[in-house]
Parts: structure tokens; C-alpha cells; sequence
């Protein structure tokens, strides 16, 4: 990090406000914030919030995908600035003498647009607080509080990823992170409304605790792929490289206190690690697999108000093979890449809105 760094932060901070700004006053004129009150619009801030992450969480990847991650190798600005435009005439030096390495001009910006984003969610869990505190509401304002104490946790990291040089086991924490703040952010959104159907039982919360179990081992195995750029390590379905049981290094691939594409020891990573990595990663696949149809079958006996969700689900996880599946068969193009990232935050969501139905039997989760 540039000792002048932290000049570049009223800038970012301009360009945040402007974001949330039009964010928000999208969601007047469209009746989202107007005539509610004070706890629904803690609410309605909280949705708003929601589908601004999860944009976030997609550009991350994207931003990811395109090795962009160090498009501006200081943080929090651009070569101290708060935007490439300023920052031309250092970009256009480091892109001189490395005119494929990962400084140019299309890489900053993308990495600059998602620093921005990640400013506007910031700033909109901050007037969550605030309205929070303003509605006198104490559960509202714990879970904002968590939340704003969560994504200065993820400024933080966003940081790391950038001074640590993009370190395996920071990016994949800031994955985590990022999909931890959707699940917060989802158990603020949904209404106190009467919902019909049966009572959940203990089978239903059994179900619902070992569905975002698996959801939360997958997604890391999947981060731990895709920051060690293991996607390609298995060639073929269900075969690995022509085998049922590929040789792996266990040991290597899974060892977390390591460079990019290094051992700990700092010499070149084994083949036979990634593949260990990627194979893992598709072993689980089937215990999320499972865990996710027992929570949609649990919530399918539960009636019709809950059949929906339990539809969505399913649908959601079969996205999720199709999407991973084109990842390894189509040799992982982008666009695949994205929807398998979207689809496991989609889930995140999904059982965000089931772990707020249970914790509060009188909430309506609105899908």
C-alpha cells in the first residue's frame, strides 16, 4: 500500500455516495423506501442492500476471472488516486513494460468498479444502522451493526488480496466473506407476515442446518479451486484425466500458507495437487447435492407456500452441475464461470430466507 494512499479516499468516498445516491433514489421513485415505516424501511434498505451485494459478489468474480485483481496494485485508490483516468500516466508505464502483465487500462477499471460497489454497499448498511437505530429497533440494529462490523471485515481483506498479491487463502476468505454479507443481509429482508403451512419441526431445522453446512463447505472448496486456478486440473466427466481415481497430493494442494501457484516450501505447486483440489471439489458436490434435496423435499411437505422455494432450490442446484459441468467440458468459459459463482450466491440468499423463516415463525420469505 502506497504511503499517500489513503489521499484517494474522498474521492472513492464521492464516487461511492453517487452510487448509493442512485441506487436509493431508484428505489423511492419505484415505491420501495416511500410510505413505509420505520422498521419496513430498515427492510426495504436491507433488500436494496441485498441486490447490490449480489451484483457485488458476481463483478468480484468477474474482476477475478479477468485477472484484474491487481489491475490497480494499491489500495484503497489507483497509484494514490481515486480513479484510473488520474492514474493514466502510471498504468500507462507499468502496461509499457509489461504489456500482458496485470496492469492495463481495461483491468483497472474493472478492478475500480468493483472498489467503488464495494464503497456504495458499505455506505447503504451505514444508513441501515442509522434507520435502525431511528425505528428503535433492537434486532434490526444488531443485525446492521453485524453487518457493518462484517464489510469493514471485507474492506479489509479486499486490501490483503491486493498487498498479499493475490494470495490463495485471502481471495477465497474474501469469497467467503462477501457470501457471508448476502446471508446477513437476507435475514433482514423478509416481512413479519402470518405463513401458512406446517409448523417446522426438528427434521425441517436438521435439514436446513446441514443444507448451509454443505453450502458453506462447497462454496470454499469452489473458491479454493478457482483462486488456485484448478479448474482445468480434470480434464472430463465424470473421469478425471481418463480415471476414476486420479493420482493427487493431498497434502500440497489443501496446505493454505502458500503463494499463487506456489508450495509452501516456495517452489512450483504439483499438477497433482490441483487435481486433488478439483476432485474434492467435485466429490462434495454430491454431498451438497443430497443435503440440498432433503432441505427442498422437507420444505415440499410443508405445503404450498413453501413448495415455491423448494422448486427454486432444485433449480438453482441443477444450474449449479450445468454451470460447473460446461466449467470443465468447455475448457471454463466466462460466462459459465459467472453463473456458477450467481448460482451458489443465489443459494446463500435462498437459505438466508429459510434460516429468517425459522428463527421467526411469523415471517414471510418472499421468493
Amino acid at each position: 500500500m502506497r504511503a499517500d494512499g489513503w489521499s484517494s479516499l474522498p474521492g472513492l468516498v464521492s464516487i461511492a455516495l453517487a452510487i448509493a445516491s442512485i441506487a436509493l433514489m431508484i428505489a423511492w421513485w419505484r415505491g420501495g423506501l416511500r410510505r413505509k415505516s420505520r422498521p419496513q424501511r430498515v427492510a426495504a434498505l436491507a433488500g436494496l442492500t441485498l441486490f447490490l451485494c449480489f451484483d457485488l459478489v458476481v463483478f468480484g468474480a468477474y474482476t477475478r476471472l479477468s485477472d484484474s485483481g491487481l489491475g490497480c496494485p494499491d489500495w484503497p485508490g489507483c497509484y494514490a488516486t481515486s480513479s484510473p483516468v488520474a492514474a493514466a500516466e502510471h498504468i500507462a508505464h507499468a502496461q509499457a513494460l509489461a504489456p500482458e502483465g496485470p496492469v492495463t487500462q481495461k483491468k483497472a477499471w474493472i478492478e475500480m468498479i468493483h472498489r467503488y460497489f464495494a464503497g456504495a454497499v458499505m455506505l447503504l448498511i451505514v444508513l441501515m444502522v442509522i434507520a435502525a437505530a431511528q425505528a428503535r429497533h433492537a434486532r434490526a440494529l444488531a443485525l446492521a451493526g453485524v453487518s457493518l462490523a462484517w464489510v469493514i471485515g471485507q474492506a479489509m481483506f479486499g486490501a490483503l488480496t491486493v498487498t498479499w498479491k493475490l494470495y490463495p487463502a485471502i481471495v477465497t476468505g474474501h469469497l467467503l466473506g462477501g457470501m457471508g454479507l448476502l446471508a446477513l443481509l437476507a435475514l433482514q429482508v423478509p416481512r413479519a407476515e402470518t405463513v401458512g403451512g406446517t409448523p417446522r419441526g426438528a427434521l425441517d431445522r436438521w435439514a436446513l442446518g446441514l443444507a448451509a453446512l454443505a453450502l458453506l463447505l462447497q462454496i470454499a472448496l469452489g473458491g479454493w479451486v478457482s483462486t488456485n486456478y484448478a479448474v482445468l486440473a480434470c480434464t472430463g466427466f465424470p473421469r478425471c484425466n481418463g480415471q476414476w481415481w486420479p493420482a493427487m497430493n493431498w497434502s500440497e494442494g489443501f496446505s493454505f500458507a502458500r503463494e499463487l501457484g506456489r508450495r509452501a516450501d516456495g517452489a512450483p505447486i504439483a499438477m497433482t495437487a490441483l487435481v486433488a483440489i478439483q476432485w474434492m471439489h467435485r466429490l462434495f458436490a454430491v454431498v451438497f447435492t443430497a443435503a440440498m434435496g432433503w432441505l427442498a423435499a422437507r420444505l415440499w411437505r410443508r405445503g404450498a407456500p413453501s413448495r415455491r422455494r423448494a422448486v427454486i432450490i432444485l433449480a438453482v442446484v441443477v444450474v449449479q452441475w450445468a454451470t460447473g459441468l460446461s466449467n470443465v467440458v468447455l475448457g471454463w468459459p466466462l460466462v459459465a464461470a459467472l453463473a456458477h459463482t450467481a448460482g451458489a450466491a443465489a443459494l446463500v440468499i435462498c437459505i438466508g430466507f429459510e434460516v429468517a423463516a425459522a428463527l421467526n415463525p411469523r415471517t414471510r420469505v418472499s421468493s
